[in-house]
């Protein structure tokens, strides 16, 4: 919208939502946190007012409806914030209206609301707060049968914050992930903005996104966004677009070696240094052995990386580049290399990615290694997995690090290991080298391509291989194997005409 220019921002300083919200929260006004329990509303009030006084020293007042304080207090410990310290400095204030809900309170009618109205404005005045939470109004729409007269006594409220010049938070429940915007009909005096929070169970794992639905006159980004809530870190978001925003436009001139000098030579002279690599194929063709080798070349340039696996453990990964000859325990105990395992049943995608996030902060490696993708595949949705790579790629190559993944077929995938999901994948790669058997003279061969190197003259025929113990060695191009064009070349014109029409996957 061209009104937002003139709209100021408060950042809230939670994880990636201030990327989508398009700065932050549209200064001293009201915005409504709406969510099913679980859906992490109270952390995103908590973070909000946390995040103000750690990052732009503004102070806030928590007014509880529900929760008493000293509950919150435990519960944020663990996100490393000293709530009770800041409240001996000055700079956090409860308001505990939680007496308002007791058994023994007076009708809505008999209670003074504006005493509430007044508890909070000297808690605003007296810490000079600049941002106020007001968790959660579900609780008191519960204890009070006349909603009509708490609307209006809220609404009274949230104006008198604006006119304190505060920017607040109001969280409040939802009848269901994605039916109606609260259980209560409290959009009458918070439409300017609405955060909707969901956590919804999908293919027998919860996801949560995160969704503004409006900003009055402000713009943002539109959609869901998935995120997570970190132990440690709190609110988390896995925002593709400004990921991909943040890359700034550079592209890196400079050429690293892929560990195969036959394979450098076909993609024109070796990789980009922030280049995303796809290598996808079958079980047994060697995608793990070549993403191996480019961890190694990494540590044998003094250069680090990182090896991210899911479908071994750490100890079978190191077992089975000792039969190729390579010695990961002693890149490791160089501090050239990091393995990190685990299988992708034990978390989320999105905590995956911040787990690799965090050990690229950590170990700050040069190059990485995804194996493999499809593992990912038998407990995410295709949508969830495309956003994972997404994320994952633009961070990437907005810190130069040069990224290796696999992926093998899987579900309706042909013979030449093209699933549906890996071709989308593929899309988003920079480079595509697909492994392949070939027959030829009633023989099954090993068969490389590469289908796509962006930016770079690269050679497009197919070459067969070998595996052996010295690695892959790339040999001459297979005679009477259809030639793949660059560009837009179809993968299916590389499966054998049996395979193209019964095989092709959906789509």
């Amino acid at each position: 919208m061209d009104g937002s220019t003139a709209i100021e921002r408060v950042p809230t300083g939670i994880d990636g939502f201030d990327h989508v919200a398009l700065g932050g929260l549209p200064a001293r006004r009201s915005t409504l946190v709406s969510g099913t329990t679980g859906s992490g509303k109270t952390v995103f009030a908590v973070e909000f007012l946390a995040r103000g006084i750690l990052c732009f020293d503004e102070p806030g007042v928590f007014v509880t409806f529900e929760e008493a304080p000293a509950g919150i207090r435990l519960n944020s410990a663990s996100l490393g914030f000293p709530i009770e310290r800041w409240e001996d400095e000055g700079r956090w204030a409860f308001v505990d209206a939680s007496d308002v809900l007791t058994d023994e309170a007076p009708a809505v009618g008999a209670y003074d609301f504006g005493g509430l109205a007044a508890r909070v404005t000297y808690a605003v005045r007296r810490t000079g707060a600049r941002r106020v939470v007001l968790d959660s109004l579900g609780a008191l729409f519960a204890r009070f049968a006349d909603a009509a007269v708490v609307r209006r006594e809220l609404l009274k409220i949230t104006l008198g914050l604006q006119a304190l010049g505060v920017t607040s938070v109001v969280t409040a429940e939802r009848p269901g992930e994605y039916d109606g915007v609260t259980r209560h009909g409290v959009e009458p005096f918070v439409m300017d903005n609405v955060v909707v929070l969901r956590n919804a169970l999908r293919r027998g794992r919860r996801s949560r996104t995160l969704e503004i639905v409006k900003f009055r006159g402000a713009a943002h980004r539109t959609g869901e966004w998935i995120f997570t809530i970190d132990p440690a870190e709190g609110i988390v978001l896995v925002p593709p677009a400004f990921l991909a925003a943040s890359t700034g436009g550079r592209a890196s001139t400079v050429r690293v070696s892929s560990g195969n000098a036959g394979l450098d030579e076909m993609c024109g002279g070796g990789l980009y240094r922030d280049a995303v690599v796809l290598v996808s194929g079958p079980t047994g063709m060697g995608k793990t052995l070549t993403a191996l080798r480019f961890a190694a070349t990494a540590a044998e340039s003094g250069e680090r990386c990182l090896i991210c696996t899911f479908d071994e453990t750490r100890e079978q990964l190191l077992r089975d580049a000792g039969g190729w000859g390579l010695d990961l325990r002693a890149m490791e105990a160089s501090g050239l290399l990091r393995v990190v395992s685990g299988y992708p049943e034990v978390a989320s995608p999105e905590d995956h990615f911040l787990r690799i996030r965090r050990s690229i902060e950590e170990f700050a490696p040069t190059r990485l290694v995804v194996d493999t993708l499809s593992s990912l595949e038998r407990v995410v949705s295709q949508r969830a997995l495309l956003d994972f790579v997404i994320a994952l790629g633009a961070l990437l190559r907005r810190d130069e690090i040069t990224t290796l993944l696999t992926a093998a077929p899987t579900g309706h995938a042909v013979p030449a290991g093209v699933s549906a999901v890996t071709m989308e994948i593929a899309g988003l790669a920079d480079v595509w080298i697909m492994l392949r058997y070939a027959e030829r003279a009633g023989e099954a061969r090993r068969a490389v391509t590469v289908l796509r190197a962006r930016g770079s003259a690269h050679d497009h025929r197919i070459r067969e291989f070998t595996i052996d113990g010295g690695g892959m060695r790339i040999g001459e191009p297979l005679n009477g194997v259809p030639h793949v064009s660059t560009g837009n070349a179809d993968p299916t014109a590389l499966w054998p005409p049996s395979a193209r029409a019964t095989d092709r996957p959906p789509g």
